[in-house]
């Protein structure tokens, strides 16, 4: 049997009126109770209750000294309800699907903070565009998934962040001497489409200007790999503000005139059937501050 504190008896007993009541919902025999709450007594050196025929009474000490035993009995609790947590988190094992630049910009720190609290929770990656995590998730092959909201179809989902598409030009592209160029500007030069493994923005965009890009020149799936080649002078390309912030050099970035964006949310089936371990990993993705974009 486990055992529990003469506090947590203690505090049972005054709330419950009864020693055979709390003895009862303890597990304990009622002398047993008797003698836990006479070791408090001899701890302190007072007597804390008046054992009435019919009821208990607390004694002026008792009352004094109350406040302060229940204090310990909540401090008690919650040791134990935090033991419990961390019990459950042993050995667990978080499967996240994300695409490549939410595992570059967030995961990293997320997880390293996480694992300082819960250093014996691992994680399990699985690559993949919005639809493929989203697919994941609905499978439940991953616990949560990094989505658009325009894929959660049928998902619960909480948005992290809006991340808007920008125009990504050579330095001496002509289109670099307006301010604000349009995807119709856009979809008459040789265009390099980041693959999104899916459902897609840039694709999305063009068509609801009523465009086709008239040289959908490449399809990459590296960001990075999209940058080099717009570098390189061979085609203009969108990619999203968050990608290219600080990745920018020997690029021309220039806002769009019909400002595409995707909402990036966390996804899961259903929060209560989630494993603790997940289910506190969402909590502390939704908690942190690191999707705050200045």
């Amino acid at each position: 049997m486990i055992q529990t504190s003469k506090y947590t008896v203690f505090c049972r007993v005054v709330e419950l009126g009864s020693f055979s009541l709390a003895a009862e919902e303890l597990g304990y025999t009622q002398s047993s109770v008797s003698q836990k709450v006479l070791s408090l007594e001899e701890e302190l050196g007072v007597t804390l209750l008046l054992r009435q025929k019919n009821r208990l009474e607390l004694t002026s000490d008792g009352e004094n000294l109350y406040p302060f035993i229940q204090a310990i009995y909540a401090a008690e609790k919650n040791l134990s309800g935090k033991k419990k947590e961390i019990e459950g988190l042993e050995s667990s094992v978080v499967s996240i699907a994300a695409w490549s630049s939410v595992s570059r910009l967030y995961l990293p720190i997320l997880m390293k903070t996480f694992q300082e609290k819960y250093p014996s929770v691992e994680f399990k990656l699985l690559q993949g565009g919005y639809e493929v995590n989203a697919a994941a998730v609905r499978a439940r092959e991953a616990d949560l998934g990094f989505i658009s909201t325009d894929t959660a179809e049928d998902l619960e989902y909480d948005i992290l962040y809006e991340d808007e598409l920008l125009a990504v030009l050579p330095s001496n592209h002509p289109l670099a001497e307006k301010d604000i160029v349009s995807v119709k500007d856009l979809a008459k030069e040789p265009f390099i489409l980041m693959d999104e493994l899916g459902y897609s923005y840039p694709l999305a965009a063009f068509k609801d200007a009523g465009v086709q890009p008239r040289n959908l020149k490449l399809t990459v799936y590296d960001d990075y790999a999209v940058m080099e080649m717009v570098r390189q002078d061979l085609g203009v390309s969108m990619l999203y503000e968050r990608i290219l912030r600080g990745f920018d050099d020997g690029l021309i970035i220039r806002p769009i005139k019909e400002r595409p964006k995707r909402n990036v949310a966390i996804c899961w089936k259903d929060r209560k059937t989630l494993s603790l371990a997940a289910r506190k990993f969402l909590e502390h993705v939704e908690d942190s501050n690191i999707f705050v974009f200045n």
